[in-house]
């Protein structure tokens, strides 16, 4: 299906969000924009030495043709290391960044485990494998202007540069691949462009994308009515996220005060300032209060609870860091959720049957 409207694709999302598109049998290869400085788009299984493991064994595959024992392919992968400058120290931790960059790459299709696993690459002595490369799509993998940049950093602000068409094109990737863009968040000419053009935009959205807009005073959230989008799917299922669903109105209404304060101060931004403290006993008290309704394993710790509530949040732009707490985004309003059960309801006791009496059946009264 992909294959077959390529062209239309391809004129779609260069005209719309200035992304060249790559259309093969086998595949397709769109090359977005970097992220620049926002971390929440990352690989969360890769490490940053992961990462550079997932940088060296692209240019170590570069060189051995289809196939490759997986033995073969650490030796150049550290040798890579080495010519870089990176150390390498033989460890588990070493091991597991290495086996992950892989397993990256694995779920990428630039490889695959023709014999054996790469999961063995953790043990001491490691099996054998064989690895076949699939150099088509190697190298469709990187997209970044390589030969353009001379340091790292120069690297990520030209990877993340927006289209041909600037301001536009900027806009309209952030609608398209956040959930929340706010107003406050944006450059001056950015924030004015969307809010001369926020009315067309969510038409454009929604038929070229299947997005649905809600404008706010504060800016524009999207949601992906068919989830086809979405990566982190929300409201959801699992501990977590039904904890951060019923901690946002908490969290909104009950913020921290300022000294004499009886509402939360005012930001531009519409943002509202929760400390660590804040979110700690929002947390704890939903954890108390309903202790039947969540995983044993991740309520045992409430710390560890709530910093995977809060990355929850920043994952899905309700939430930015603010010295030693968080800003929670205005968009979090749009959530009023009802438990299920009442805070501390004892367990229901089902009631005893009455002992049953003198029957006509029993046995003393056979004559």
């Amino acid at each position: 299906m992909v294959y077959r409207y390529r062209i239309s694709l391809q004129e779609m999302f260069a005209s719309l969000l200035g992304y060249r598109l790559v259309v093969e049998r086998r595949f397709a290869r769109l090359y977005k924009s970097g992220p620049g400085e926002d971390h929440t788009r990352g690989e969360s299984s890769l490490t940053p030495r992961g990462y550079a493991y997932v940088c060296l064994t692209m240019a170590a595959l570069t060189g051995v043709g289809r196939q490759v024992l997986l033995s073969r392919l650490v030796a150049d992968v550290r040798g890579a290391a080495s010519e870089a400058g990176i150390d390498v120290v033989d460890d588990v931790g070493d091991r597991r960044a290495l086996t992950a960059a892989l397993r990256h790459l694995i779920s990428l299709g630039v490889i695959t485990e023709t014999d054996g696993t790469v999961a063995g690459l953790i043990s001491e002595t490691p099996p054998e494998a064989l690895i076949t490369i699939h150099t088509d799509l190697l190298g469709q993998l990187l997209a970044g202007p390589l030969a353009e940049a001379t340091s790292a950093d120069e690297l990520v602000d030209l990877a993340s540069a927006p289209g041909r068409l600037g301001v536009e094109h900027a806009v309209r990737r952030r609608l398209v691949e956040n959930p929340v863009t706010l107003h406050a968040d944006l450059p001056p000419e950015q924030a004015e462009w969307l809010l001369r053009n926020q009315r067309r935009e969510s038409v454009v959205l929604e038929r070229c994308f299947g997005l649905v807009t809600e404008i706010r005073a504060e800016g524009v959230a999207v949601t992906d009515p068919e989830e086809y989008l979405t990566d982190v799917v929300f409201p959801s299922t699992g501990t977590v996220a039904r904890v951060t669903l019923l901690a946002l109105p908490e969290l909104v209404d009950q913020s921290d005060l300022g000294d004499g304060d009886d509402e939360p101060p005012y930001r531009p931004d519409g943002r509202v300032p929760v400390s660590r403290e804040r979110l700690l006993e929002v947390c704890g008290n939903l954890v108390a209060d309903y202790p039947a309704a969540w995983s044993r394993q991740a309520t045992d710790d409430v710390t560890a609870l709530a910093d995977d509530v809060t990355d929850l949040l920043v994952r899905l732009t309700l939430a930015v860091p603010d010295g030693d707490g968080w800003l929670i985004s205005p968009a979090a309003h749009r959530w009023l959720p009802q438990p299920d059960d009442s805070p501390g309801r004892p367990v229901a006791v089902s009631e005893l049957p009455p002992e049953p009496g003198w029957s006509l059946f029993d046995e003393e009264g056979v004559r």
